[in-house]
């Protein structure tokens, strides 16, 4: 009954996800196959064979949702391999690693944010939830010396988000997205002649009172489909999963979540520092514009914050 519910959450309309506590729910979408599983043994033990069916229709729900996260869509090409995989990363090609990390109310151990930009040649990295004292601990920690240019903004004065980047960004702005939920820094960055967008998303969490808000802020990001002219990559918290509707509309028929593109399988980012308990839920995300492609997707653990670390290789062209 658990994975027949949960499944049924999951196929619910956008408008419907928003009720109390179903986003929390829909957030664990992709475990319910292991209820399911249980049940189809348990059920087949017992000859009971209704439920048989029923927890056959819930595995294979589940397979088809999740089967874009195994089945890989496109592929990275080897010189784009060949380029993020040098001792220092390359700032005049077409090809880029990428971190984003939710840093906990700056909370986050900089210095080891900045160690895995160094070791990972990380160019463009977003991070949300900061402070002015953690990014100072970043700039004591020598994030300048990989990724010199920055752009960090808030809307409420104690918790921001931002970028930094190993080449300059043009047009910074405090907030691309107009959100409701926090200012959403952009910067454009040049790949070998072709401009790009990024941007540092932060949307509102799916707790007690904010349910609506949640999805709103998650609708109003998917306006910025509607932004032609301009090429984006996405990066941070979106507090939803591919399996919440308000973030698949979101992505519409434009954008990708890389993870998918990548088939590298489940990027589960939250919670992070609630051991023993494991990360269950993927809702950090890097979210590509049409025409990119993604690969090397990785997840690494930050001390002091609640959400790993998200790093991918991207292309742009």
């Amino acid at each position: 009954m658990a994975s027949l519910l949960g499944s049924a959450a999951r196929a619910l309309p956008a408008d419907l996800q928003a009720l109390p506590y179903l986003p929390v729910l829909i957030a664990v979408t992709p475990w319910f196959v292991l209820s399911a599983v249980v049940a189809f043994i348990l059920a087949w033990i017992g000859k009971r064979w209704l439920a048989m069916l029923l927890a056959i229709v819930c595995i294979a729900a589940q397979a088809w949702w999740q089967r874009p996260f195994f089945s890989l869509s496109s592929s990275l090409s080897p010189a784009a391999i060949a380029a993020v995989s040098g001792a220092s990363a390359n700032t005049r090609d077409a090809y880029a690693r990428v971190m984003t990390c939710n840093v906990y109310k700056g909370r986050a151990d900089a210095a080891s944010i900045v160690k895995l930009v160094s070791e990972q040649r990380v160019e463009v990295l977003a991070l949300q939830e900061t402070t002015d004292e953690f990014v100072q601990a970043l700039d004591d920690a020598g994030i300048r010396d990989y990724l010199p240019y920055a752009q960090v903004s808030t809307s409420d004065g104690v918790y921001g988000n931002g970028l930094w980047s190993a080449t300059p960004l043009g047009d910074p702005a405090d907030d691309d997205v107009n959100s409701s939920a926090s200012f959403m820094p952009g910067g454009t960055v040049d790949f070998d002649g072709t401009d790009v967008r990024f941007v540092s998303v932060h949307t509102t969490s799916p707790t007690r009172g904010y349910w609506r808000q949640w999805k709103r802020s998650l609708d109003e990001l998917g306006l910025m489909r509607a932004h032609e002219g301009t090429r984006y990559v996405f990066m941070g918290d979106f507090n939803a999963t591919a399996d919440h509707a308000p973030f698949r509309d979101f992505l519409g028929n434009r954008f990708s979540d890389a993870a998918q593109l990548a088939g590298h399988g489940f990027t589960f980012t939250w919670p992070a520092d609630r051991f023993p308990l494991p990360r269950f839920a993927g809702i950090d995300h890097v979210v590509l514009d049409k025409g990119m492609t993604a690969g090397q997707m990785q997840v690494e653990r930050i001390p002091g914050s609640d959400h790993a670390a998200l790093l991918a290789t991207i292309a742009v062209k």
